[in-house]
Formats: structure tokens, C-alpha cells, sequence
């Protein structure tokens, strides 16, 4: 077996539960959720509604899970989503909207993940007659995961919210980072949720939590996400120890994103300074640096494996992009370690290896 990283930088959902967070799982009271008996998940779920600005919500297993049902609930079969091009429900969901619910997919490039409402209002078709695919549902992802955490603009939001309204077109918000995209503007969490159908949130990344994922909307349709909450194999039981993490999450581990924030911007400035093109310290606005490791030289697969082998785990997300992405479990020393790792292997190129 290898040796543990000595800096974790893969992904957010890393995060190991506190010795807090594991209390309140441990003492949680619970019942059978599939008989929606059970009483910590209906407060998880009460307390997300209540921060998203809508009726209700539902506790789901997984983010892919939860985004993939708020899509069967706005498109049917033969119908399509648009998204853009780097989206997590079409990049990282292996087809599921096509596999699981018959869905058509289209998609717009966007620079960096960050939405231009121009795109999908002039992309979607909603009356698309005998020959061409009706446009029922706009995603958008908030902050964006493969675009570098960047945090959507609220005034293109809006835009795309009052151009999809006109036609009759859906929107829902993967809003699994949504907690940092709130704490890096401020924008309250009801002010993004209110502009969409649906929303997504994820617990088991930035908060900490170790499952779980939430979804909003309106009370008819949370009533039918339920009903395919069990026909895709989400029926749970007594799931309030996981609810219990969230909720704990919630009270605890939602402002010191910041720190996870502050971190990714201490790292990209040091990046920065080295090799000017690896990454522009103005875009890491949240958890997440996306570094290009060509003009050091490298390929992507041979920096993450350098980096490996120095005790430093990032991921791949190009031919020439590495993530890194920032978390719970990654302190100031973590970040002086990864600072003082990878900083040279940009300024020297592989010859350092």
C-alpha cells in the first residue's frame, strides 16, 4: 500500500468528518426515511428549503443523484437540457441524463465556466415543432467546478432567469459549491436559489460532511422527486446520521470556507509569480486553482505524477490543466507545503525530477 499524501489536494470531498460532526451523527434520532419518518433528515431538509428561498427539499445520496433527478423532473424523454460545455451533469455524470431518463443534451462553450446569458437563450429551441428538439431545461453550475470555482455572475443569472421565463424553459442551479460561491460574494443563499426551479446543493464537499446532497423546489415537485428518488435506488432508511453531519456542517463549517478561499489565493499569487501563465490569481475567487502546466513544460498527467511522487495529490482536468483543489482537511501548513512543492517544479520544468 502507498503512503498517504502528505498535502491532500485532489478534491473537496475528501474532507474526513470531525470529532464533532461524528457526536452529533452518533446521537442523532432517526426513523425510516422512505416512510419520511425520519425526524433529522426533515430538518435537514426544512432548513435547506427555508436558506434557498423555496417550499421544500429532499435529502439525497449523492450529487450526481441529486441533479440527476431534478433533470427528469423538468425534461422528458426525447426532450433536451443545454449546459455548457464543461458542466458537471455532462462531463462527470457518466450520461446519466441520457442513460437514466432519455434525455438530449446540447452545450455552449464558456470561457472559464462563467455564464454569458447570451449563450443558452440564443442555444435553446423550446417550440421546436416535428423536426427539432424541445429546449426544456438551462443548468447552470454555481460555483463552476472544471472552470476553476469561478462564481457565476448574479446579473447574467438574472438575465437568463427573465429569457427563460418568457419562453416557458426551466432552470435548475448544480449549486454542489454553492455555499462558496455565498460566502466569497455575499450574495445571500435564497437570492441565488429563488432564480431557479431546482436546486442542487452538496454537503460531502467544502462543509465537510461525509454523504448527502439536498435538493430545493417547489412542494409538487420534491413530492415527485421522492417518488424517483426510490425508482433510481435512493430510498434510504434510518439516514438521519448522515443528515445529522449536515446539519452540523451547516452550523459549523460554512463560514470557514473562507479560510479554504484565502488558501487557493495564497497558492495561486506564489504560482503566479514563478510562471505568469500557470494562472491568473484575479480568477480564484473560491476553493479551487486550475493551473496550466504547459509553458513549465509539462504535461498534465506528468506534473500530477511528479507532484505524486513528492507527496502532493492534484487531478487532471486537461491535457495541460491540473486541479487543486482546497478543503477542511488542508491547513496554512498544507499550503506552505504545497507552495513549496509545486512552485518549483513550475519555475524548473521536468528537468527537476
Amino acid at each position: 500500500m502507498s503512503a498517504a499524501p502528505l498535502v491532500d489536494l485532489l478534491s473537496d470531498t475528501l474532507t474526513q468528518p470531525t470529532e464533532a460532526m461524528r457526536r452529533a451523527m452518533a446521537s442523532a434520532p432517526v426513523g425510516d426515511d422512505v416512510f419520511g419518518e425520519d425526524p433529522t433528515v426533515r430538518r435537514l431538509e426544512e432548513r435547506v428549503a427555508d436558506l434557498l428561498g423555496h417550499e421544500d427539499a429532499l435529502f439525497a445520496p449523492t450529487g450526481s443523484m441529486a441533479n440527476q433527478l431534478c433533470l427528469r423532473l423538468h425534461v422528458g424523454h426525447g426532450e433536451e437540457l443545454i449546459a455548457d460545455s464543461l458542466a458537471h451533469v455532462l462531463r462527470a455524470e457518466m450520461g446519466a441524463a441520457a442513460v437514466l431518463s432519455g434525455i438530449s443534451s446540447r452545450s455552449w462553450v464558456a470561457d472559464h465556466g462563467l455564464l454569458d446569458a447570451a449563450q443558452p437563450l440564443g442555444l435553446m429551441i423550446p417550440d421546436g415543432g416535428t423536426y427539432q428538439v424541445n429546449t426544456r431545461l438551462v443548468v447552470v453550475e454555481n460555483t463552476h467546478n472544471f472552470g476553476g470555482g469561478t462564481v457565476q455572475p448574479l446579473e447574467q443569472i438574472e438575465r437568463l432567469r427573465a429569457g427563460t421565463r418568457d419562453r416557458g424553459v426551466a432552470m435548475h442551479l448544480d449549486g454542489a459549491r454553492l455555499w462558496n460561491a455565498h460566502v466569497a460574494t455575499g450574495v445571500p443563499l435564497d437570492t441565488y436559489g429563488r432564480l431557479f426551479d431546482t436546486v442542487s446543493v452538496c454537503l460531502s464537499k467544502g462543509l465537510g460532511a461525509p454523504v448527502g446532497s439536498v435538493i430545493a423546489g417547489s412542494a409538487d415537485r420534491m413530492a415527485q422527486a421522492r417518488i424517483w428518488r426510490k425508482r433510481f435506488g435512493g430510498g434510504m432508511r434510518q439516514v438521519g446520521i448522515l443528515a445529522a453531519a449536515g446539519l452540523h456542517a451547516l452550523d459549523h463549517h460554512v463560514e470557514r470556507l473562507a479560510d479554504d478561499h484565502a488558501r487557493a489565493r495564497r497558492f495561486a499569487e506564489a504560482a503566479a509569480k514563478a510562471v505568469p501563465s500557470s494562472v491568473d490569481p484575479d480568477r480564484v475567487q473560491t476553493n479551487i486553482v486550475i493551473l496550466d502546466v504547459a509553458a513549465a513544460g509539462w504535461s498534465a498527467t506528468e506534473f500530477v505524477a511528479e507532484a505524486g511522487r513528492r507527496g502532493i495529490r492534484l487531478y487532471p482536468v486537461s491535457a495541460t490543466g491540473v486541479r487543486l483543489v482546497w478543503h477542511l482537511d488542508v491547513d496554512d501548513q498544507g499550503t506552505d507545503c504545497a507552495v513549496d512543492t509545486l512552485v518549483p517544479l513550475l519555475e524548473n520544468g521536468p528537468q527537476t525530477s
